[in-house]
Parts: structure tokens; sequence; C-alpha cells
């Protein structure tokens, strides 16, 4: 009997192989040039509508500026992990600046999203505990309600009468921890945050909230899913990424003093892992001033956002519940995204499908992303393609 492990490695691979054949293999693609909402891909220039540059800083003049001050004064790289030799006045400055940006008392920078979620979850409940989670949150959340050791439990996307049935099931006396998404990044929607903050106050239990895509996003000045629905300090544990909006790379958590200093001590996604490199951190930092120096890029983003939906849903395609830079262009079946990514890709729009295991079967899809860096010509020539190809493959 062959081994196990390596079935799964050869099952993996044929599939790999067999869409390369079929030209139907999109991931991994290098992006030779980046120009605004321009990039650069197996020498064709095409329209980019793959991005997580949501604010388009990408590039920014006073971002690169500050990574090369950074650079010139600390070099590339610390002496070590941030609680021994690793900490730079740099990195202070940036958590002083999240908790700032996010209307929190303190703020932990992490070197990866993926590692913050991880990290924080595993650090604030165990065994003996309970973690409540929607079923359509990231990866890196289930991977650390997994780590942990609680129970896991889940409940249907953006269910609120099925959470308060999880809530009321857990051990009245176990560490009770709700994560969620702000906006769910397979889905583009918005987590009903008025009424989970609500159902975690009356039973007791805290509130993470993961905006790896709503910072930048949500909200009239981008600080995020609080802002967007008037709420203020909804949210216990406020997640985010420094690698989507902010063109730098890392995530953070901002909260009250002592949830900081708690993670800082325990996180062992903190503890254990080399600093920010200055760059990135001076990055990072100078993003979140650029944000708040320029607002109307937020208010383009919307406006982006707006056109381009009421564009597709003009045209009779299924971008069901979203309503952010996050739009799912329904296909169906894995073979039809894939057809007509290729359709697309061969009149110059960068989109890429996602297909199962990462999301239901059945629910195959292009997820076009929407910048500020697109102009209304550049949606409408998308809209265009994506009509044209639709029809083609009996989309619509």
């Amino acid at each position: 009997m062959s081994n196990p492990i390596r079935r799964r490695i050869e099952e993996i691979n044929r599939r790999v192989t067999e869409a390369q054949q079929a030209g139907l293999y999109f991931y991994l693609q290098p992006l030779e040039e980046l120009d605004g909402a321009w990039v650069t891909a197996n020498g064709r220039r095409m329209l980019n509508f793959a991005s997580y540059s949501y604010l388009s800083l990408l590039g920014h003049p006073k971002i690169e500026a500050a990574a090369h001050k950074a650079v010139a004064r600390y070099g590339t790289g610390t002496h070590g992990v941030r609680i021994l030799a690793g900490s730079l006045p740099l990195h202070e400055e940036l958590e002083e600046t999240i908790a700032r940006f996010k209307n929190a008392e303190a703020a932990i920078a992490y070197s990866s999203g993926y590692v913050t979620n991880l990290a924080t979850i595993s650090s604030l409940v165990g065994r003996g505990d309970v973690v409540i989670c929607d079923k359509y949150d990231h990866a890196s959340i289930v991977d650390g309600c997994l780590l942990s050791g609680a129970k896991f439990v889940r409940f249907p996307h953006n269910d609120m009468a099925a959470l308060e049935q999880r809530l009321q099931q857990a051990d009245p006396q176990a560490g009770k921890l709700v994560v969620v998404d702000a906006v769910f990044s397979m889905d583009g929607d918005i987590i009903n945050l008025p009424e989970v903050s609500r159902l975690c106050r009356q039973y007791g239990a805290m509130l993470m909230v993961d905006e790896a895509h709503s910072l930048g996003v949500l909200g009239e000045t981008g600080r995020g899913i609080e802002e967007h629905f008037g709420l203020e300090q909804a949210i216990d544990v406020k997640m985010g990424t420094l690698s989507k909006t902010i063109p730098s790379v890392g995530g953070y958590v901002a909260g009250s003093r002592e949830l900081i200093t708690y993670l800082k001590h325990t996180a062992r996604g903190f503890v254990f892992s080399a600093a920010l490199p200055p760059a990135q951190a001076a990055a990072a930092c100078a993003s979140f001033e650029v944000m708040e120096e320029e607002p109307e890029r937020v208010k383009k983003l919307h406006r982006n956002v707006e056109l381009f939906l009421n564009g597709l849903k003009a045209l009779g395609f299924n971008t069901l519940n979203s309503e952010t830079p996050i739009v799912p262009i329904i296909c169906g079946e894995d073979e039809r995204a894939y057809r007509m990514t290729r359709l697309c890709q061969e009149e110059n729009i960068f989109v890429l499908p996602v297909i199962s295991p990462a999301v239901p079967a059945g629910l195959a899809r292009l997820r076009a992303t929407v910048t500020t860096a697109h102009t209304e010509a550049d949606i409408a020539y998308a809209l265009e393609v994506f009509e044209k190809a639709g029809r083609e493959v009996g989309l619509i």
C-alpha cells in the first residue's frame, strides 16, 4: 500500500499538471510591473481586478520614502524577537499609530497577518474554554481555534439566531470568545456587528473581529466596521493586517492596555517570531498617516464599488450579498470559472478564479476586487469584458 502522504502529494500534482496542460492554470503568475490599476504578467499589460491594495497606497511616495529612511538608519533587519533585542522605536511608533487610528488604548504588531490570528486566539482560549466562529471565517481563524485546544463551535454564516443558540449552549463557567470576519474574503459581505456585539455582551463572551478586508474599506474615513455601523468600542479584540490596504506586511491587534500587555508576553507568534523589518514597520506607520491625510481615497473607493457592483447586477451576474470591493462573480462549476478567467485574461483583465474547497462546491467564482486606482473608463471596460465572457460560457 502506498504512503497516504505521498498519495495526497501526487493528487495535488496531478490536478495542477492537468490544469496547466489545458491552459487553465492561473495561479502564481509573477507580476513583472505594477502601474496603478495596471499590471504586467507574462509580458501582457492587464487591468488588475485581483488586488488587495484597496486604497492604492502601494507605491505612494510618502510611504516609500519612510521605508527608505528606515533602511538607511536601521538596516534591513533587526537583532531578534521583539521581547528581547528586536524592538525599535519604529515598532513602538507603529503600535501607537494603530491604537490611535483604531480608537484603542494600545496595539501589538505581529510579523504576519496569518500568525496574528493563530497566536492571538490560541493565547486567549484553551482547554475548558469555548471559541465560536462564523462558518465562513478565514482559514487563519479556524487554525487558531484548532491550535488553542478550546471547544471549537461554528454557526451558519451571519445567522444571529444560530450564534445566540451556540452562546446559550456554552458552559456558563467556561471562557467564551466569538471570532468573526468584518468583511468576508470570499463573499464580500459584512458581519452583523451590532447584533454580534449585543449577543456577546448579553452572554459574557469576548468579541474578536478580523478587519483584514475592512480597514480602509468600511466607514467614512476607512477606520473599519465600528465606524461603518456608528458603534464605539463594540469590539474587544480588534485584529487587522498590514498587507492589504496597508502596503506592507504583518498584522496587528488593538484593544485595552491590559489585553495588549498580556499578548506581548504570552502570544507565541509574537514572543518567538522575529520583529518586523524596519522598512516594513515604517511603511505601515506612514500608510496610516496617508489614510488620515487623504480621506478622498476612501470616498472614491466607495463610488467605484457602487459603480462596479451595480453594473454587474444590471448585466445579470450573481454577486451574492457583496457590498464591498470584494465582488464574487458566481460561475457555479469549477470548469466554468476557469473558462471565464481565461476569456477575461485574453481581453487583458487580470482576474482570478476561486474554486472548491476554498469555496463550497458549486459556488466557484471569479473574485474581482475594485480599488481607488480604477477609473470609470476602467470599470466600464471591465464590465464589457465580463459581459462578453459571461455570455460565451452561458453564465448570463
